[in-house]
């Protein structure tokens, strides 16, 4: 005769987990037993797009197709563009490259060995007033005017070593004399001035933190 053993089984209710959150939000544990979402992270079934406000830490790696930034944002450490010469780089607006301690310095290494490809606008401004002295903004200076006049270039140290100007006398019937003048205790090539005369004089000058030099 076949015997039946007996087993009790308890069917009260589990706990309940409770589920909130707007449409379309992912789901994260709030508590133990809840699991809620945020406005601020939505999944659009339409559109395919997932919307984050607010700020995403991301220790690994982001892969995208494309990736478009909407305003200013700062990228700290090492960054490389591209991995291979088919690769092309579009800038449209202004580029600035430069050093913390060097602002104004552009820096090629090695070398710019295809330096065709590469075209600058410097900044240019004309001066037909005597007296007046050169800004750390400066690159090409062109004089006008008719009679003398007296430039003084800014001092060397502030504009650091490997600045440049490019000075250029545009009148072309000029009377007098353009003399520029460094700033004490700086000198140009030695001398205190430099006079620029005759027939549409140019001078290019260089600094090496401490003086200037023609070249």
């Amino acid at each position: 005769m076949a015997q039946f053993r007996w087993a009790y089984v308890d069917c009260a209710e589990s706990e309940t987990i409770t589920i909130a959150g707007p449409t379309g939000s992912l789901q994260f544990l709030s508590t133990s037993s809840g699991i809620t979402g945020s406005e601020n992270l939505i999944f659009n079934t339409s559109s395919n797009t997932l919307f984050l406000t607010g700020t995403l830490l991301v220790s690994g790696t982001i892969s995208a197709s494309a990736f478009v930034v909407n305003q200013t944002d700062t990228i700290s450490g090492s960054t490389i563009f591209g991995n291979s010469n088919q690769d092309t780089h579009e800038i449209t607006g202004s580029l600035f490259v430069g050093k913390v301690s060097e602002p104004s310095t552009f820096q090629v290494v090695p070398s710019l060995s295809q330096s065709v490809t590469l075209g600058m606008r410097h900044s240019y401004r004309t001066v037909t007033s005597t007296g007046l002295t050169s800004s750390t903004g400066d690159y090409i200076i062109g004089f006008g005017g008719s009679g003398d006049l007296e430039f003084r270039l800014l001092s060397a140290s502030i504009y650091n070593s490997g600045a440049i100007l490019v000075l250029k006398d545009e009148a072309a019937t000029r009377t007098g004399a353009i003399t520029i003048s460094s700033s004490a205790p700086n000198t140009i090539d030695n001398n205190g001035a430099y006079v620029l005369t005759g027939s549409s004089p140019a001078i290019s000058l260089y600094s090496n933190g401490a003086n200037w030099f023609v070249f």
